[in-house]
């Protein structure tokens, strides 16, 4: 990982492999991109036209330098349209640098600069979106393995130059560092082969990775069974490896407020006895991104100081066929003593999450929120890059959203319509697990919302942002870590109140 820094300098005299400067949509040149330029003596102008480099988001280009600034190359990047800078363009921006820095071992950026009414807001952007753009998931790959021992190609510092004073920011450096850390733990659990993540060693993950401030109680097949589980017992009855209900519980003290989280664990999603095409089943390792942002989040509460008492709850299960799994047509008794019929094994996720919710429901929470890859339905109407949000509380809704436009997280409120609800209303049990194919994603927050106990809740589906098919910026081929920072946010936000 990128070790990031502030310093009071001027980064042009600074002595680094690579001078990271941002430019404006328009080749309108930001701060330090006129000096650095000029002191190449080549007409700018005409040397950025000629490569095609007009200052748009996502752009990056590296000129030598030829010994005339310190640093042996010069980085342009882009910011895109100057009267639209956020927090979120510079965390674009730093992650774009990070991939373009090419051999460089260490780099300078005025990119915080650009903005100067948040000097602190820029450098944690600057900070956040650097680690977010180092991160790779590289295990597995024997020529990486090899480049790492050799410790070679990657940045390893990057200095924010902050002319006009440091102090202070170095915090700000710091609280990037740990939002990004946290979501590139997500991004690790869910990138991991099922092979090597069921769902007792998703347990064991949660207890060596949340060790700060944060208690773990790991819940058995038995214990399961034994306490009315129904839903999280019938999803994973088919498979070799049990099912898990995993605590994490975050106790500050003076706390402002007491939260639930849930996030949907799947670590493997065969589809069970509905089972999955082939191309169906591909990407189904990562069907546990609910569960690993809730650990991302849990391993971050203590170092940020969140003043929110949090308890999370992983719901994990593999979802596979076989003789002894559960058929469409059971009826499977849930913990709130609901009882739901099983016509599609494929929607497994909102069982196991109507199980945590009910349980953690009984300890009367200010606030609840889940995290699930839920439904091909939700991708279907928002896409890939937007995460849906339903709720039955206007202004809970309204505080996630705030905070997800903050982290940089696409995200758009569904309706949860009341006459859609006999979509979800079984002739032979209280529920059933599956509407008709219209409104797919309502009907899975109806389904849920059965089991909140009227408390305050949000559901976030992240289907369509937990994986992305190429990398964009500081978003990774893979596993992306999506809701850790909105999340982050929201509970950061809450403590302050």
């Amino acid at each position: 990982m990128v070790k990031v820094a502030v310093a009071n300098s001027d980064a042009l005299r600074s002595d680094a492999d690579l001078l990271v400067v941002p430019v404006f949509a328009g080749r309108d040149l930001g701060p330090g991109a006129a000096e650095a330029l000029a002191a190449l003596g080549t007409p700018h102008e005409l040397l950025l036209e000629a490569r095609g480099f007009e200052g748009k988001a996502g752009q990056a280009m590296v000129l030598p330098t030829f010994g005339r600034l310190p640093a042996a190359e010069l980085l342009l990047v882009g910011l895109g349209e100057r009267d639209q800078l956020d927090a979120e363009a510079l965390r674009r921006a730093a992650a774009v640098a990070l991939r373009a820095a090419g051999r460089a071992r260490r780099a300078v950026t005025t990119l915080a600069q650009a903005l100067p009414d948040d000097r602190a807001g820029a450098v944690q952007a600057v900070s956040e979106g650097a680690h977010l753009g180092a991160y790779r998931f590289d295990k597995y790959k024997a020529a990486t393995r090899e480049d790492s021992a050799r410790d070679n190609g990657r940045l390893a510092e990057l200095t924010v130059s902050m002319p006009d004073g440091a102090g202070g920011l170095d915090t700000a450096a710091t609280r990037g560092e740990i939002r990004a850390r946290a979501t590139n733990l997500a991004r690790d659990l869910s990138n991991e082969p099922a092979s090597s993540l069921h769902p007792e060693d998703l347990a064991e993950a949660a207890r060596r990775l949340v060790d700060k401030g944060v208690t773990v109680t790991v819940k058995d097949e038995r214990a399961l069974a034994a306490e009315g589980f129904g839903g999280i017992i019938g999803v994973g009855q088919g498979a070799s490896n049990p099912p898990r209900l995993v605590e994490l519980r975050y106790e500050p003290e003076g706390a402002s407020a007491r939260v639930v989280l849930v996030g949907k664990g799947i670590t493997f999603d065969s589809g069970g006895l509905s089972l999955k095409p082939s191309e169906g089943m591909e990407a189904m390792k990562t069907d546990m991104s609910g569960a690993a942002a809730i650990v991302g989040v849990m391993s971050a509460l203590a170092d940020l100081g969140v003043r929110v008492a949090v308890t999370g709850y992983l719901a994990t299960a593999e979802n596979m066929p076989s003789g002894s799994a559960t058929r469409p047509g059971d009826v499977l008794t849930m913990r709130n003593g609901k009882t739901v019929e099983v016509l599609n094994t494929d929607a497994e996720g909102r069982l196991v999450m109507a199980d945590a919710l009910a349980y953690g429901a009984e300890s009367q929470p200010d606030a609840m929120v889940d995290v699930a890859t839920l439904t091909g339905a939700c991708m279907v109407a928002l896409g890939m890059k937007y995460t849906g949000l339903m709720s039955n509380d206007d202004a809970l809704a309204a505080e996630l959203l705030d905070a997800a436009t903050a982290a940089g997280e696409p995200t758009w409120r569904l309706p949860l319509p009341r006459e859609y609800h006999k979509q979800v209303e079984s002739e032979v049990a209280d529920l059933k697990n599956v509407g008709t194919r219209w409104g797919g994603a309502l009907n899975a927050g109806l389904f849920l919302e059965e089991f909140v106990a009227e408390r305050p809740w949000a559901h976030l589906d992240i289907a369509g942002p937990a994986r992305a098919d190429e990398t964009d910026a500081h978003t990774p081929k893979g596993s992306t870590g999506a809701a850790v920072r909105t999340l982050l946010s929201w509970l950061e936000r809450r403590g302050e109140r």
